[in-house]
């Protein structure tokens, strides 16, 4: 894959370097992970929900961690120790995993839940009032201009 140099963009911008370093860790190789499976879906419009197929493991071996702009999500099997069978074939994986997912500003986690082996994690975007536009009034020359106010919560 070929590799971008961002450094003009760094020259001319202001915050935005969480982006770049985004972006440029899409052309890692430990990005091609595959396990375990999931989708990514919108149920609003500013709701979206990840489903992550987690067969063979229950809530306590799940952790659903949010950190600044970061979703991580870990499954870690403990050990059956007081199990003695033999398998003979063993399809259902066992391993650990750490899947992290980049969250916009302003998305949060509302909930997780674990059904029939599928984690569901549900996020929201709320964007805070003063993020949000606002109209200015435009005033004629001849008028006396008028202040414009921050709306308050």
């Amino acid at each position: 894959m070929r590799h971008v140099d961002f450094s003009p963009l760094y020259r001319s911008t202001v915050g935005f370097d969480r982006l770049f370093t985004m972006l440029d860790s899409l052309g890692q190789p430990d990005q091609a992970q595959t396990y375990p499976p999931y989708n990514i879906e919108r149920t609003g419009e500013n709701a979206y929900r990840i489903t992550m197929a987690v067969a063979g493991f229950d809530e306590s071996e799940l952790s659903v961690e949010a950190r600044e702009n970061t979703l991580t999500i870990k499954g870690e099997k403990s050990e059956d120790k007081g199990e003695e069978s033999q398998f003979l074939h063993r399809g259902i994986a066992k391993r650990a995993f750490e899947r992290r997912f980049q969250l916009a500003d302003h998305v949060e986690i509302r909930a997780a839940s674990l059904k029939n082996g599928l984690l569901h994690v549900d996020l929201v975007r709320e964007i805070p009032e003063a993020a949000k536009p606002r109209r200015i009034e435009i005033t004629s020359v001849s008028s006396q201009p008028k202040q414009i106010e921050a709306q308050t919560a």
